[in-house]
């Protein structure tokens, strides 16, 4: 079981890395399932995301609460609208693009309601 958790982590991480480059692909979720897999199967990988200086922000952030930062509550909302809109756009059938906004549309309601980092 610990080697398939390693590789669900490592998996995570290289999809949390690819969303950092790639508009839509969320981070945040897949280092947040990156750091719960490494914490019980790896504690150097745990340990390496935990003080990074980018993705150990997002996991203490979490930790202490479930606090997510503006920024990245703005960044969500922003990438959420674009991706709104392309759907609007480009969907033959209106319903598919009224389904996915009305997700992610609680997505971010949950998201702004999330306590901010202090």
């Amino acid at each position: 079981m610990r080697w398939a958790l390693l590789a669900f982590a490592i998996l995570c991480l290289g999809l949390g890395v690819v969303g950092v480059f790639l508009p839509g692909l969320p981070t945040t979720v897949f280092i947040l399932m990156a750091a719960w897999a490494a914490a019980r199967s790896s504690p150097k990988l745990h340990e390496w995301l935990w003080y990074h200086p980018l993705f150990g922000i997002m996991l203490r952030d979490w930790a202490n609460g479930g606090r997510v930062g503006r920024r990245s509550k703005w960044n969500a909302t922003i990438l959420m609208t674009v991706c709104a809109v392309i759907l609007f756009w480009t969907s033959s059938k209106l319903w598919v693009a009224i389904m996915a906004t009305s997700f992610m549309a609680c997505v971010l309601i949950w998201l702004w309601l999330r306590p901010e980092p202090g």
